[in-house]
C-alpha cells in the first residue's frame, strides 16, 4: 500500500510559516536542517496516538504560487474541533479565504484558506447535522 506518511509545506519565510501553524493548529516543530542540508523543521502535529500524520516546512525552492492559479499539488486538510474559532485564528494570524466554509451534507463543514506562504490547505469539521 502506499500510504501518506509525511507532508512538506513549502515556505519563503520559516519563522512566519512556524508562527501561523503554530498559533492556528497548535503544532510545534523540530529543527531538521542538518538532515535535509536546508532550512527543514519537522512538524509535529498532534499526540502519536491520535490517528494523523506529521510533516514538515521547507524552505521554498522556487516562484510561490499565485492567488488564483490552478492548485499544483497535493492540498492538506487539517480535522478541526470548531470551524468558526479555527477560521478567526487562521484570519488573524494572516491566512486568507480561498474558498468560503461549505456544508459536506450529513458529513462535515469544509473550507480552504492560503497561508501566509501562499500554500492552499484546507479545515474540516466533521458534523453529521451540516447542510
Amino acid at each position: 500500500m502506499g500510504r501518506l506518511i509525511h507532508f512538506e509545506i513549502h515556505v519563503d519565510d520559516m519563522e512566519r510559516a512556524k508562527k501561523f501553524y503554530g498559533e492556528v493548529f497548535g503544532w510545534s516543530f523540530q529543527d531538521w536542517s542538518d538532515y535535509a542540508g536546508m532550512p527543514y523543521f519537522g512538524a509535529v502535529t498532534g499526540d502519536d496516538a491520535e490517528v494523523g500524520i506529521n510533516g514538515a516546512l521547507m524552505k521554498r525552492q522556487s516562484a510561490p504560487p499565485e492567488v488564483g492559479q490552478a492548485l499544483n499539488g497535493y492540498a492538506c486538510t487539517m480535522a478541526v474541533e470548531d470551524y468558526d474559532v479555527t477560521e478567526e485564528k487562521i484570519l488573524a494570524n494572516g491566512g486568507v479565504v480561498a474558498k468560503s466554509k461549505h456544508a459536506l451534507p450529513g458529513l462535515a463543514w469544509q473550507g480552504y484558506y492560503h497561508d501566509t506562504e501562499g500554500n492552499i490547505f484546507g479545515i474540516h469539521q466533521p458534523d453529521e447535522h451540516a447542510k
